[in-house]
């Protein structure tokens, strides 16, 4: 099992990593292109799934983080120190932190709204 010193950054990049792929105007033309190919075919179920993954915190925070961890895992040597099951406790615990620090950072801006 990896530290909480470390679980608390890939948390945090997890929650950066996510507000990149979601909010961040560096990415409106890839998402711009994205709901583009949608509006094409909008009763496409595989491009409505993509629409609703890009568009969705919880969603694409739970995939980029199961990627951040697994990256980690790898670059650390350490995807076979623990068994399957603990890095899928891992993962859940890095998707959960950076999901709060979203509904915070959502609830933050509603407040000053």
């Amino acid at each position: 099992m990896i530290e909480l010193s470390a679980l608390a950054v890939l948390g945090l990049a997890g929650y950066r990593a996510t507000q990149l792929a979601v909010h961040d105007s560096i990415l409106d033309p890839v998402r711009d292109r994205i709901y583009a190919w949608h509006a094409r075919r909008p009763e496409s179920g595989p491009r409505t799934f993509v629409i609703t993954l890009i568009s969705c915190v919880y969603c694409m925070g739970w995939w980029i983080s199961g990627a951040l961890l697994a990256t980690w895992l790898l670059a650390t040597g350490t995807w076979d120190s623990a068994p399957l099951l603990v890095h899928g406790v891992e993962w859940l615990a890095v998707a959960g932190l950076a999901v709060l620090l979203n509904r915070w950072d959502d609830t933050r801006k509603a407040v000053d709204a």
